[in-house]
Formats: C-alpha cells, structure tokens, sequence
C-alpha cells in the first residue's frame, strides 16, 4: 500500500490547524446532525411547535349576530376588572372588526404575555361557522397549559354562545397547544 504523505492525517490537520475550508466542511456535518436531531423531536411532540390554537365552532345563528357577541364581549373585558381572584377574562384588546373578521389581542394579567387572537366568519342564514385562531407573540413560546385555546373559548362562553342551538367545536391537541389539558378557569 502507497501512501500519500501530503494526505495522510489531512483530517487530523485540519483539526488542528482548521482552515476556513475545512472548518467550514466540519460545521456543515454538526449543523446536519443538529437539524436532523431537532427534526426527530420535533417530530415526536403532539401539537404545534408554537404556542397556538386553530378551532372551528359552528352557531345556530347568523354571523353577524355571533360577531356583535365576540366584540361586545372583547369590549366587556377589554379592562383588569376580570382578573380579579387570578382569572384570565380581562385584558382583551379589539384591533380590528368587520363582518367576516375579528382580530383582537388577549394579554395575560401575571406575567402579561400578549397572544393574537382573530375570528372568520362565513355561513348563511340562521348558521354560522367561525374559524378561531390564537398564538402567542412571544417568539420562544412552546407550551401554554391551553392558554390560546381559552383566549377563544372564554369570549364564546363569556358571550354565551356556547349555549346557542347547534354549538358545535371542533379541535384537538394537534392543532391547539395541550387542548385535552386547558382549564379555561385558570388560563
């Protein structure tokens, strides 16, 4: 077997000596390896890897009625009066309303954390079918004890809409950050 004295140990040197080139060539791997590993745990955690929630509720009533409810209710408990004995129905924030849209913020009264919240709303006649969203702004926010999902479910049931003739949600942990696990009482 020949060998090569120029090439010989060349990862050794490189190590040691670390080029722009090769150090270059070694960070790629370690970045590769690092996607790979987050993309395997990533892929592992049920649910959004942001704190959010996606949910779908169906009215028996028309869509303007529904929205008029959302923004009286947003109005209601745009104030701190509401967090009174540690709960969550107080500082909304009305942003902006039309007949088809809702967006609105909800800050969170301890550690005033702000979440965008929005409804769409399309349907006909004495139905209506309204597409909730909500995440949080904080950029690092993974886990939420079902915050997103009760920043919605709190203004629905808070306007008495969960009461309404053929009320109906759809959701899950999948879509909604620890849905199966919110305690709309406390978040």
């Amino acid at each position: 077997m020949i060998r090569n004295k120029r090439t010989e140990g060349s990862y050794y040197q490189c190590i040691r000596h670390c080029s722009i080139g090769c150090c270059v060539t070694m960070m790629s791997y370690v970045f590769l390896i690092v996607s790979v590993i987050v993309l395997l745990i990533a892929s592992s955690i049920s649910g959004p890897l942001h704190a959010s929630c996606k949910a779908t509720w169906t009215f028996g009533e028309g869509c303007a009625d529904v929205n008029k409810a959302l923004v009286d209710q947003i109005n209601k408990w745009k104030g701190p009066d509401g967090c009174k004995n540690g709960g969550e129905k107080c500082l909304y924030a009305l942003k902006s309303s039309s007949a088809t849209e809702i967006k609105a913020t909800h800050e969170t009264p301890k550690k005033h954390y702000v979440d965008d919240v929005s409804f769409e709303f399309s349907g006909s006649g004495s139905s209506c079918t309204v597409k909730g969203y909500s995440t949080s702004e904080t950029w690092y926010a993974v886990l939420d004890y079902g915050t997103n999902y009760c920043n919605m479910f709190n203004l629905i049931q808070g306007a008495g809409l969960d009461k309404v003739s053929g009320y109906k949600e759809e959701t899950s942990d999948s879509i909604c950050t620890q849905r199966s696990s919110a305690n709309c009482e406390i978040y």
